[in-house]
């Protein structure tokens, strides 16, 4: 693991460019696992992500001829607009490299901190394999996300600090994508608090370093595929599977169907809005991928929250429905006035708010004289929704919901 040393004298040099992020209490997440749980909110670090710390330590310990010719990086979003705020600090030219899929979200916020974006490749590892070449060919300096000694020691400032506010922490849950967060935290708590237990995170859409951890060898993966794109690296690195081997205690796994879970629940109920790799560790709680003690005190890494809209809109939508806060269904009617007018006289008084309906009559599949109505409802609960369908079937209405 990297020195304690090397972790404090980057949280010197960060001094002034990122925030000393809260750690929250969290007591209904307590109150589930019988645990004592805090947030180490991230989310709200400038940028939006704890990757402002390793990018800035990086860049701030290259030569004056380094940084001169410029850097460039290779990113999902969260390192691109760490390194981009970075090099806009030392006035430097900055060209950063993100798959093809990346959130717009996290795009623009790259260009608006004035660096340069290109998209390239279906997935993390491919934009870095570019990144390389064009390194080679512009004379720029890459700097890597995770497998660098001073961007691990940026991201292992996040320990310290949560050990200024709550040495008590037994467990830390952390996030693993590339592995350079979980480095840096578990390297300043074993050399300073050994017996704490730290707990890797990681999508099981990209289980690379999962399957490498317990097998205790570099596993390969074809490719990955999670909402989790902070955490979405498909190749292990042998720096950083080193160093986790060496001071990790335990890697678990979770879904993308947990890790949105994650994100509606962080958005209820603590009012955080969270990426899905800082909710996996969230997700990894709530579907007890671990376990704890009862009252022990536990620390979770939210490890950034730029999250693209568009997916926030779509885990929210999905989660009301799972909740069986909103309904959908198809109904046949005779087309004729007054049919729809005493459906909705029924359920306004079943108490079910109707947020939209699709009209159509020209079905090939209709007899002449039917239309086909869609209505979207907003519902109160199981029980709610229930009562809805048991009073429509007794009005003879036949529906299919979808």
């Amino acid at each position: 693991m990297i020195a304690l040393s090397k972790i404090v004298d980057a949280r010197k040099k960060l001094n002034g460019i990122t925030q000393h992020t809260k750690l929250a209490y969290a007591p209904k997440l307590s109150l589930l696992s019988k645990a004592q749980i805090y947030l180490k909110q991230e989310n709200l670090q400038n940028t939006g992500s704890f990757k402002l710390r390793g990018a800035f330590n990086k860049i701030s310990n290259l030569t004056q001829e380094q940084r001169e010719n410029g850097v460039i990086a290779a990113s999902a979003g969260n390192h691109a607009q760490g390194v981009a705020y970075s090099a806009k600090h030392f006035g430097i030219k900055a060209v950063i490299v993100m798959p093809e899929s990346t959130p717009l979200l996290k795009v623009m916020g790259v260009k608006e901190l004035g660096a340069e974006a290109i998209l390239h490749g279906n997935n993390y590892d491919e934009s870095y394999a570019y990144a390389l070449e064009y390194a080679k060919k512009h004379n720029l300096c890459f700097i890597h996300p995770f497998a660098d000694d001073e961007v691990i020691a940026g991201q292992g400032t996040i320990a310290l600090e949560m050990i200024e506010d709550q040495s008590n922490l037994s467990t830390i849950v952390v996030p693993i994508g590339g592995g350079g967060l979980i480095c840096g935290i578990a390297a300043a708590y074993k050399q300073m608090l050994p017996h704490t237990k730290i707990i890797g995170v990681v999508a099981s859409g990209a289980p690379g370093m999962y399957h490498s951890f317990y097998k205790k060898e570099i596993q390969s993966t074809k490719s990955v595929r999670t909402i989790a794109d902070g955490i979405a690296v498909r190749d292990v690195n042998p720096l950083n599977f080193g160093y986790i081997l060496e001071s990790v205690d335990e890697i678990v796994s979770v879904d993308d169907e947990e890790i949105a879970n994650a994100i509606l629940y962080l958005l209820e109920n603590q009012k955080l809005v969270v990426e899905g790799a800082g909710a996996s560790v969230v997700a990894a709680l709530l579907h007890h991928k671990f376990t704890l003690k009862e009252n022990e005190q536990v620390g979770l890494i939210l490890s950034g929250g730029n999250i693209d809209v568009n997916m926030l809109g779509v885990i929210i939508e999905k989660g009301l429905a799972r909740s069986h806060r909103k309904m959908r269904f198809c109904v046949t009617l005779i087309d004729k006035p007054g049919s729809l007018q005493a459906l909705s006289n029924l359920l306004s008084k079943l108490g079910a708010n109707i947020v939209k309906i699709d009209f159509d009559r020209i079905s090939t599949s209709l007899t002449y004289g039917d239309a086909n109505v869609t209505l979207f409802l907003e519902t109160k609960g199981k029980e709610h929704q229930e009562e809805i369908r048991k009073e429509l079937k007794a009005n003879g209405y036949e529906f299919i919901e979808i």
